[in-house]
């Protein structure tokens, strides 16, 4: 994984504190200056699979103070060239059998908690920007479906802003984040149901042939699909936590529930009742299978809050999501099973 560079400002007289935030082995390099406004700065550079033990240890160490402030900032290069000294196996020998109350079992798969909030976050809120992403991405769907066009269904998707909801939805569970699951659940129903008025104004209005191919594939029911959906959201989950960019990530997010939401809308405009049912439960299904294979991936990367009474709040919460999640699969895959 790539770098990072952390600065850590506290006030002069907590220098000597420094020393037990270097004493740790996510460090690859450091500096320090003194700032006569704000005190001693301490600059880092730690591998980015490791930020997440630098940052619990520096939040333990002096998240108490509010003169306390860390930036961290992704380095593009260093020169001279970072070059990894020792293998895992050897970094692992060097730690005690204990570990640190910081550490995390599985931080090496990943970016830190803090990294993943912030950028899921910011594709969270509720925006004019999502609105017109979601308008514009639906109508082109659309007219890409009526025209039995595959190459404009597929461009739909690519500019379809679903991701971040659905992704910003299993964050908040495997966290226990009230604040950010109660947002990221407004934005994506928000954008579900203008997508699915926008469908149904253009289903009255326009000529819904239910033999198309476009529309047809989304009417017909299989088991298949649930696997699509699952590998999707897994898919969108880890092109975060391993700090890729999740745009192309996003069509196969979009694949799942763009399509299958214009269908129903265009069906029910239509007042084909039956077919608009079955897109229905397609797209329950893929919404449901993106957000079990999303909580899931962040369960299994080690995802959780720092503090130990916060993780045990969110390891009951994901237990709750994670039963609720898996038996409306089972239940609609049964639906699937004996519609097919």
């Amino acid at each position: 994984m790539p770098l990072r560079q952390i600065e850590v400002v506290i006030p002069e007289e907590d220098n000597e504190t420094f020393k037990k935030l270097l004493d740790d082995d996510s460090v690859e390099h450091f500096w320090q200056d003194l700032s006569e406004s704000s005190g001693y700065v301490l600059k880092v550079l730690v591998d980015a699979a490791q930020t997440e033990q630098f940052l619990d240890k520096a939040e333990k160490l002096f998240g108490e103070r509010e003169d306390y402030r860390l930036v961290m900032m992704s380095v593009e290069a260093t020169i001279p060239r970072y070059e990894e000294n020792e293998t895992e196996e050897e970094k692992e020998d060097e730690k005690e059998s204990e570990p640190e109350p910081w550490e995390e079992p599985l931080q090496g798969l990943r970016v830190s908690r803090e990294e993943l909030y912030s950028d899921i976050s910011d594709g969270v809120k509720l925006t004019r920007t999502y609105m017109a992403m979601v308008i514009l991405s639906t109508i082109v769907a659309a007219l890409g479906i009526l025209r039995d066009n595959t190459a404009v269904v597929i461009g739909a998707m690519v500019i379809a802003p679903l991701l971040g909801p659905n992704v910003g939805l299993a964050l908040s569970t495997a966290l226990a984040d009230l604040k950010l699951g109660r947002l990221s659940f407004l934005t994506n129903i928000t954008g579900l149901l203008a997508a699915l008025a926008i469908s149904v104004a253009l289903g009255i209005f326009m000529d819904v042939d239910q033999n198309l191919y476009q529309i047809a594939s989304r009417t017909e029911l299989h088991l298949s699909d649930i696997a699509l959906a699952l590998a999707s959201g897994a898919a969108g989950v880890l092109a975060y936590t391993v700090g890729m960019s999740a745009a192309v990530i996003g069509v196969m997010v979009a694949v799942a529930l763009l399509p299958p939401l214009v269908v129903t809308g265009l069906l029910a405009g239509d007042m084909q009742w039956e077919l608009a049912f079955f897109s229905f439960i397609l797209l329950l299904t893929n919404v449901i299978c993106v957000n079990l294979a999303a909580v899931a991936t962040f369960i299994i990367q080690g995802v959780r809050p720092r503090k130990w009474y916060e993780a045990e709040q969110a390891k009951k919460t994901n237990k709750i999501a994670l039963s609720i999640w898996i038996s409306l699969t089972i239940v609609l895959g049964l639906i699937i099973y004996f519609a097919g």
